[in-house]
């Protein structure tokens, strides 16, 4: 059985399972999707998403605001410890740093600022951190550092960077959790990191609706298709896929299951 580590559900386009969640569910269950973790991006539709998900016991879900979400609400350290509480969010996030097509101090200092609040929640909520990075690798990984995210840990999520900044991570009881990315002929970087994180720190995740892996990349993505990515992942690592689903299903467990 499988665990889609990082989707957004709520973005997700249910019209083929008649609009209805329950429909998308059972379908789901033929691809061996066990569990799901849907991960908030914004303030505003969090409320939406949280009711969406919270009946179901085969879907987590985080509280956090995108570090590209610049238009809406920047809830304080106590407005997502609060919220993470309220609500029986796993994790803090997504939060982290997007540099890609930005070169505004006061946007990348409003990013920094965010990210340390996220992370100052996560400790005092003693839950896990969901990190985006991009373009950003040096400032992802001091942050991190000058923070204390260790005591807490949390996850590099749809990684795309290189072995060095994994391994530096993972000093920090970080975890690495790979997209459909890997599924794509030309992520050479990705296909490297896949084969060597330590078993004990690897996740998967689709992404979704993002990112659809190969063989349905261009469509729509469904975290069922995270099984694609396991396969991948298993082909890189020349093991079995029952393997990759077993161990990042307790990595999983591991990291967001605390209480």
């Amino acid at each position: 059985m499988f665990i889609d580590s990082h989707c957004h559900l709520d973005r997700v386009d249910l019209e083929p399972f008649g609009n209805d969640i329950n429909q998308f569910l059972d379908a789901s269950k033929a691809d061996q999707l066990d569990h799901m973790l849907c991960v908030a991006i914004n303030w505003e539709d969090y409320p939406a998403m949280r009711d969406l998900v919270t009946s179901h016991s085969n879907i987590s879900h985080s509280v956090g605001v995108h570090p590209n979400e610049v238009e809406g609400h920047d809830p304080s350290v106590i407005e997502l410890v609060e919220a993470a509480i309220r609500d029986g969010a796993v994790a803090i996030g997504e939060t982290g740093l997007d540099y890609c097509r930005i070169d505004d101090k006061a946007n990348i200092d409003c990013q920094q600022n965010r990210f340390r609040n996220h992370i100052k929640a996560a400790k005092q909520t003693n839950k896990p951190v969901i990190v985006h990075t991009r373009d950003a690798k040096e400032d992802t990984l001091r942050i991190i550092k000058e923070e204390g995210t260790a005591e807490t840990g949390g996850v590099l999520h749809c990684f795309t960077e290189d072995w060095e900044m994994a391994k530096k991570a993972l000093d920090h009881n970080f975890y690495i959790s790979i997209s459909g990315i890997v599924t794509f002929k030309n992520a050479q970087q990705v296909h490297e990191v896949a084969k060597k994180i330590p078993s004990d720190r690897l996740l998967i995740e689709t992404d979704s609706p993002y990112l659809a892996p190969v063989p349905m990349r261009g469509k729509q993505n469904y975290p069922n298709y995270v099984k694609y990515v396991a396969e991948r992942v298993a082909e890189l690592r020349g093991v079995n896929v029952n393997e990759v689903a077993d161990v990042t299903a307790n990595n999983y467990h591991k990291l967001f299951n605390r209480d």
